[in-house]
C-alpha cells in the first residue's frame, strides 16, 4: 500500500511537472535568455553589490538599467529605421536607373592587366544600364517585401528582448536562492556527481559567452578601424551596432549598406577596400575567434565545439548557440564516466599515456 501512495505522489508530482512546463512555454526563450545574460554578468553584479553595501535589489536595478541601455536602445531604433533603409534602397535603384552611372574613376583605367577590361566594363554597365536596373528593380522590391514581412518578427523580438530584461532583475535579485534549488535537486537526483555536472554545464556556458562577446568586441573594434580607414560618417556609432549584430552573426548589415553608400558617393577605392575588409576581416575573425575562445579552458575536444555551436543554432536558432555545446558537454561527459566505470582502464583524453608518464616525473 505504501508503494501505490508513493508511485500516485510520483505520478502527482510529474502531473504538476508538465502543467508548469506548459504555463512557462510561452516565455522559454525570455527566461532562457534571462538566465544567461545573469550568469554571464554575475561578476559585475557581485561587485555592484559589495558598492551598494550588500543591497542586492539596488544592485540589480542598476545593472538591469544599464542592459536596457546597451542592448534594448540600439536594437529599438533599429527596427523604427528598417523601412526607412529599405525606402532609400528603393529611391538609390531609381536615381541609377533614370540618371545611370556617374562617370568612371581615373585610376580605373590605370589598373594593370584588368584595368581596360573594367573601364569598358564599366561603360557597357552605364550605356544598359536602364535596361539593367529595371531588370534587377522587381528583385530590389521583392527582398524589400521580405524585409518588411520579416520586420513584424523583429517587432516580436523587441518585446522578448524587453521581457527577458525585466527576468533577468529577479535573477539578480534571487541568483543565489535560484542556485542553491538547482543544486540540492540535481544532489537529489544524480548525488554526488551534481557538483561535477553543475561545474560542466557553468564552464560551457561561461565559455561560450566569453567566446560570443569577445568575438562580438573583435568585430567591434575591427569594424571601427575599417569604418575610420574609409572616411564613412559616424564610425563609433556603426561599430557599436557591429558589436550589436554579431550577436545574430550578421555583421554585414552594417558594412554592407556602409560600402554601397561609399560606392554612391563615388569613393570606389574605399568601397572595394571596405567590402574586402568587411568580408575577409569584420566577418571572418568570426570563422576563427569564437571557436578559439568557447574551446579554450576545457577538455572539451574543438571539433564537439564547432559541431555544438553550428549545429545548436541549426537546431534551436540562436539559443542553440549555448544549448548545442553545453548538451554536446555533458552528453560528452556522461560517456567519459560510463566509459570507465564499465570499461576499467579505459584511456581517456584526460589519462593520456603522455600525461601519466609526466604527471610520474613531475612526481619524482
Amino acid at each position: 500500500m505504501l508503494n501505490n501512495d508513493r508511485l500516485l505522489v510520483q505520478i502527482l508530482l510529474l502531473v504538476l511537472l508538465g502543467a508548469c512546463v506548459w504555463v512557462l512555454a510561452p516565455f522559454a526563450s525570455a527566461l532562457f535568455w534571462a538566465a544567461v545574460l545573469a550568469f554571464a554578468s554575475w561578476p559585475i553584479m557581485r561587485v555592484l553589490t559589495r558598492w551598494m553595501k550588500g543591497n542586492s535589489t539596488l544592485a540589480a536595478t542598476l545593472l538591469t538599467a544599464g542592459w536596457m541601455v546597451l542592448v534594448a536602445v540600439p536594437l529599438v531604433w533599429l527596427g523604427f529605421n528598417i523601412a526607412d533603409q529599405i525606402r532609400e534602397v528603393n529611391v538609390l535603384v531609381h536615381n541609377l536607373q533614370v540618371q545611370g552611372l556617374p562617370a568612371p574613376p581615373a585610376w580605373l583605367a590605370e589598373l594593370p592587366l584588368i584595368g581596360d577590361n573594367l573601364l569598358n566594363l564599366w561603360n557597357t554597365l552605364d550605356e544598359q544600364g536602364t535596361a539593367f536596373f529595371a531588370t534587377i528593380r522587381p528583385y530590389v522590391g521583392q527582398v524589400g517585401n521580405w524585409l518588411l514581412v520579416r520586420s513584424a518578427r523583429v517587432g516580436g523580438g523587441m518585446l522578448e528582448l524587453a521581457l527577458s530584461l525585466v527576468l533577468v532583475f529577479f535573477f539578480y535579485r534571487d541568483g543565489p536562492k535560484l542556485a542553491a534549488f538547482v543544486h540540492s535537486l540535481l544532489h537529489r537526483l544524480i548525488g554526488d556527481r551534481a557538483d561535477h555536472y553543475l561545474e560542466l554545464v557553468a564552464g560551457t556556458v561561461q565559455r561560450v559567452v566569453n567566446g560570443v562577446i569577445g568575438t562580438a568586441a573583435a568585430q567591434a573594434i575591427l569594424a571601427y578601424v575599417g569604418f575610420s580607414i574609409a572616411g564613412v560618417p559616424g564610425a563609433l556609432i556603426l561599430g557599436l551596432l557591429t558589436f550589436a549584430f554579431s550577436f545574430v552573426m550578421v555583421p554585414p548589415l552594417i558594412w554592407g549598406p556602409a560600402t554601397l553608400w561609399l560606392a554612391w558617393q563615388g569613393q570606389y577605392g574605399m568601397a572595394i577596400f571596405l567590402g574586402i575588409w568587411g568580408m575577409f576581416v569584420i566577418s571572418g575573425v568570426d570563422n576563427v575567434l569564437k571557436p578559439y575562445l568557447i574551446s579554450r579552458g576545457g577538455n572539451l575536444p574543438l571539433v564537439v565545439v564547432l559541431l555544438g555551436v553550428f549545429g545548436g543554432v541549426l537546431a534551436f536558432g540562436f539559443m542553440g548557440l549555448f544549448l548545442g555545446p553545453t548538451l554536446l558537454a555533458v552528453a560528452y561527459s556522461l560517456l567519459e564516466d560510463w566509459l570507465v566505470k564499465e570499461v576499467p582502464g579505459v584511456i581517456t583524453p584526460a589519462k593520456l599515456p603522455g600525461d601519466q608518464g609526466k604527471n610520474a616525473a613531475a612526481h619524482d
